[in-house]
């Protein structure tokens, strides 16, 4: 059987742009392939910049508590392409087998019979085929890129649709201000469909997508007005006008995990599962787990190349509110064990490294800065250390994440060190492939 990085390659060569944002080419797919978009299971829709992964999860481990099935769409991968698509079962689904993608993905590629469409359209193809053959109670479908000309965006009517914290990110597709953006990833939002509006950062990406809310007529929540979630005691008390759940801490580290577990658990009210179980709400809150999102890494062939006792963290982090997440988590945990913190940080070239690294200045007692192999668009380690060093950061450039474990394990520290690996999610994947940690 032809592997299916063999028929992606392919893939590759049937559109020049890789990102190319349209709905057109994609539907035109879809029609070949009989509509399998109108064939899915309900859809809780979910956009935004920062957080929409996390916020999958916690839904999803809520809905599978509750004994549903669960299917799942998320972007990117980390280590291999079968994590994007997640097939639901009851009580826990299941990565999409090898076969049964190979089996989509020929499919896909007869019906297009090789006119121009993006990968990441053929892909999502792939996947509402299989979603569409495959009974389940739900799906929750994330956004690949924007909203408004998504692929994922063909989908008529969900169950609700969701925009986590917008920030200014890939902006040479979705415009140069929080406005424009916000105006993109409303384009998600539905007539007649509940929409879940986290709490935001900025006033200004707030106030475009309570517009666009509005127009549709929709009921609208909005988080910090509609629903509150606080910690209290140890624990995290969500509250809203149908009431309180008194809830566990999140497994998944960080304030910004208890933004994104209070707009997973509005998201499921509003679209329909409020009178689940307390305890799948309670179990799944506190079990939600989310690759390369603040994960530790307690063993593993890198997490051995540490000082006894160091710790290492990996977040995929690589914006500027994603760094100002990451400080602030960094400071919590340096609140509760002091320890100093090193980063070890690769960054693409078209993300804004400064943006990124200067939350941590007074924070991270140095910056090692790498490449990030296999990919033509990162940064030089160089430049990377030079934003850092403009942050006022002391930073040194090297040539691999190994190396720069090597080089914090070489020094004498009064205390077993804090490193984290950040600034790319396709540094995240290498750096888990690297450490033989496994993404289920």
């Amino acid at each position: 059987m032809e592997p299916s990085d063999a028929i992606l390659a392919r893939f590759l060569a049937l559109h020049p742009k890789l990102i190319d944002l349209s709905l057109g080419r994609l539907q035109r797919l879809l029609q070949a392939l009989g509509d399998p978009h109108l064939r899915l299971p309900p859809v809780i829709h979910v956009g935004g910049t920062n957080g929409k992964g996390s916020t999958v999860a916690f839904m999803r481990a809520v809905l599978e508590a509750a004994g549903l099935a669960v299917h799942a769409y998320t972007s990117p991968h980390l280590v291999r392409f079968h994590e994007r698509i997640r097939i639901g079962a009851p009580g826990g689904g299941h990565l999409v087998p090898e076969g049964m993608l190979v089996d989509a993905f020929r499919r896909c590629e007869a019906a297009n019979a090789g006119a121009p469409i993006t990968i990441f359209e053929i892909t999502t193809a792939a996947a509402f085929l299989l979603f569409s053959e495959h009974p389940a109670h739900v799906l929750l479908l994330e956004v690949g890129l924007g909203g408004r000309c998504d692929a994922t965006n063909v989908v008529e009517r969900p169950l609700a649709t969701v925009v986590t914290p917008v920030s200014m990110d890939h902006s040479e597709y979705l415009g140069d201000s929080i406005a424009a953006i916000a105006g993109e990833k409303a384009g998600i939002f539905k007539r007649g469909s509940p929409v879940v509006i986290a709490l935001q950062e900025h006033e200004e990406a707030l106030a475009v997508l309570e517009r666009a809310a509005a127009r549709t007529g929709a009921r609208t929540l909005v988080g910090g007005q509609d629903f509150h979630v606080t910690e209290e005691n140890g624990r995290l008390v969500y509250q809203d006008e149908d009431g309180l759940l008194d809830l566990p801490l999140p497994r998944l580290a960080g304030r910004h995990q208890h933004v994104n577990a209070g707009t997973a658990v509005a998201a499921l009210r509003a679209a329909g599962f409020g009178r689940l179980p307390t305890k799948a709400f309670e179990t799944g809150v506190g079990s939600a787990e989310w690759p390369a999102r603040l994960q530790r890494l307690a063993k593993g062939r890198l997490a051995e190349m540490l000082p006894p006792d160091a710790e290492l963290w990996l977040d995929g982090g690589h914006n500027p509110d994603g760094g100002k997440a990451l400080a602030s988590a960094m400071a919590e945990f340096e609140e509760r064990r002091s320890r100093p913190l090193v980063l070890i940080v690769g960054m693409l070239g078209t993300k804004d490294s400064a943006g990124f690294l200067e939350p941590f200045s007074g924070l991270a007692q140095e910056v090692w800065a790498i490449p990030i192999k296999g990919q033509t668009a990162g940064r030089p380690a160089q430049e990377v250390a030079g934003f850092a060093a403009a942050a006022g950061l002391p930073a040194a450039a090297c040539e691999s994440v190994e190396a720069a474990l090597a080089g914090v394990a070489a020094q004498s520290w009064p205390v077993a060190p804090r490193v984290l690996i950040c600034g790319s999610l396709y540094l995240a994947g290498d750096v888990l492939a690297a450490n033989g940690t496994p993404v289920a």
